[in-house]
């Protein structure tokens, strides 16, 4: 605005704002001292302070607080009552933040985007529970399953009748210690069902010095790992649509286990398996897949238009909710 008080006298008021892409209307404002803005007189029709009081408490009265200021308006009217029009009872409201909502009520917690990430095994668990079909309708076993997010083995699992936070509790002890966890080494994620959250299994983590984190109400992304495993599980040819009693669900889901843990080649690690990459096998693994293809491409190099062919990396980082990826993808939306 300086700069266009120095420019009017040699230019004009129009040539100078338009030189500097300043409206008129904020020169002439700058011409006006603060104190005379500050002074500003009330207009004669606005309300008094008792008045803006009094209209107040009419919309908070019980039978107001749930109607919009038109049906108290016109409530009103029918009382035979006029105390301001329908915009006055608006702008009293704003003055006061409650244009949206009047009630004192229970509002909804922010629940923070969780952002976990796993450079090494034993660092990021994910633990979940999910039914599985019983002989009759309306029957279910319930699979209870811990995947270490780094490695993608099973540390932990077993199947119950019900879904129960006493049960949960055993399985995370046994499973901790057979891992041999210490205090602040474990992450333990996990969604927002009864038994994830309930008081038993948080005072076990915090005995154990494990940092538990749960994902946010009705955002199944944010406990992608669990889910994925549970899908590759449940897609299986061999995976029946019912079991007929819970030994029949505890044999077939342990030899799907198994499987997972020890022969699945998983796309995330290399084509490696979970146990592989768990128990620090899988960089010989892949050493072993270059030493082939080095092999082949020395017999036959014509067939490698791209040259030399190397076997798919390991993962050194695994995110929940990368915010990287989150900042990239809000850039490239802008």
């Amino acid at each position: 605005m300086s700069a266009v008080l120095e420019l009017v006298p040699a230019l004009g008021v129009v040539a100078a704002c338009v030189a500097m892409g300043t409206p008129r209307a904020s020169y002439y404002r700058a011409l006006v001292p603060k104190a005379a803005l500050a002074k500003r007189p009330a207009p004669p029709r606005a309300l008094s302070a008792p008045e803006r009081q009094q209209v107040l408490d009419v919309l908070h009265e019980a039978r107001f607080v749930d109607l919009a200021p038109a049906e108290v308006y016109a409530t009103l009217l029918d009382e035979q009552r006029y105390l301001c029009s329908e915009r006055t009872m608006y702008r009293v409201l704003e003055a006061n933040q409650e244009v949206r909502e009047r009630r004192n009520q229970l509002r909804h917690a922010n629940h923070p985007r969780p952002e976990l990430l796993a450079t090494r095994v034993n660092e990021l668990w994910s633990w979940d529970i999910t039914k599985l079909l019983g002989p009759a309708k309306w029957t279910y076993f319930y699979l209870y399953m811990i995947l270490d997010v780094f490695s993608r083995y099973v540390v932990g699992w077993m199947i119950a009748t019900e879904e129960s936070a006493a049960l949960a509790k055993k399985l995370i002890g046994e499973t901790c210690s057979r891992q041999g966890i210490e205090p602040s080494q474990l992450t333990l994620h996990a969604d927002r069902g009864s038994s994830m959250t309930s008081k038993s299994v948080a005072l076990l983590l915090a005995d154990l010095g494990v940092t538990k984190t749960h994902s946010r109400p009705y955002v199944s992304n944010d406990n992608p790992f669990s889910e994925s495993a549970f899908k590759t599980l449940k897609y299986r040819p061999d995976f029946p649509e019912r079991f007929g009693c819970v030994e029949d669900s505890r044999g077939h889901c342990g030899r799907l286990i198994d499987w997972y843990n020890n022969d699945y080649r998983h796309g995330a690690l290399g084509l490696c398996t979970p146990y592989e990459m768990h128990h620090g096998l899988a960089a010989a693994t892949i050493e072993r897949r270059a030493d082939v293809l080095d092999a082949a491409f020395s017999a036959h190099p014509e067939r490698f238009p791209r040259g030399r062919p190397k076997p798919a990396a390991l993962p050194t980082e695994v995110w929940i909710n990368n915010p990287a990826k989150e900042i990239s993808t809000e850039q490239a939306a802008q």
